[in-house]
């Protein structure tokens, strides 16, 4: 089988995040990049298929020079190659399932994988676009996945309002993977070390045939609001109560 995983590299969520200013962007100084938590689960998933079936994992990102280091990563966990679509602008998720699909079709595949989204933007979209646009079946929040390569069908558990659905659908397809799919695993010394050797190759949006068409614009960015200092009821309970209530009624309005 081939599988094209889709990573993508993003703040460390212990990252404090703070606004440029006057920018409709993050600072990025003193970020810690690292895999994207849910295409992990992406990676370690397509390894085990390869693992259990043959074939090949190549992994795609997209992004500034930087990247090259989450796509490093893939490969010291067993990944086969990495394409790197080296970009330095902000793009939204339509267009970067354009760029997966049109590496899809250049590389031809049995399987997409990817995270059911990404932890800084959170937007669940560029794998059911990608499927979209590829015109080929999907299925979302994977918990577990069955492989049948005899037949080339595939047989998925997804989370669905709290319950389990079961899916089988043919491939090629896109799976986009849940937390819970799997446990990840590290990189060894020796995997590390091979990994320096195994290829990387640079493309860009215009090899590719992409002119970006943003239909997504970040306009504004802004903190939270800091929030207020907590209020330290004191007194025996019926007295805390009572300023309990007094407050819900006052100041917070729910009563």
């Amino acid at each position: 089988m081939k599988i094209l995983v889709m990573v993508k590299q993003v703040p460390d969520t212990a990252t404090k995040v703070r606004v440029q200013p006057g920018s409709t962007s993050i600072a990025t100084e003193g970020i810690k990049w690292v895999i994207n938590p849910y295409d992990e689960f992406a990676i370690e998933e397509s390894l085990r298929i390869k693992e259990r079936h043959g074939g090949e994992v190549v992994v795609v990102s997209v992004g500034p020079q930087r990247v090259e280091e989450a796509i490093r990563q893939t490969l010291a966990m067993g990944a086969d190659r990495g394409i790197h679509v080296k970009t330095d602008d902000v793009l939204d998720s339509q267009t970067t399932a354009e760029i997966l699909a049109a590496v899809a079709r250049s590389e031809g595949f049995d399987l997409i994988v990817t995270g059911k989204q990404a932890v800084d933007d959170d937007a669940a979209q560029v794998g059911s676009l990608a499927a979209v646009l590829l015109d080929v079946p999907q299925v979302t929040v994977v918990l577990k996945l069955d492989v049948n390569a005899e037949e080339q069908r595939l047989v998925a558990e997804r989370e669905l309002e709290g319950t389990i659905e079961i899916v089988e659908l043919p491939y090629p397809a896109v799976v986009t993977a849940q937390r819970g799919l799997n446990e990840p695993r590290y990189p060894t010394l020796p995997n590390i070390m091979k990994a320096k050797k195994k290829e990387v190759r640079v493309e860009t949006l215009e090899g590719l045939g992409i002119k970006p068409q943003l239909k997504v614009r970040i306009v504004a960015l802004s903190e939270p609001p800091e929030r207020p200092a907590a209020k330290i009821l004191t007194g025996d309970p019926v007295e805390m109560a009572q300023q309990l209530v007094d407050l819900l009624h006052n100041e917070a309005k729910v009563l």
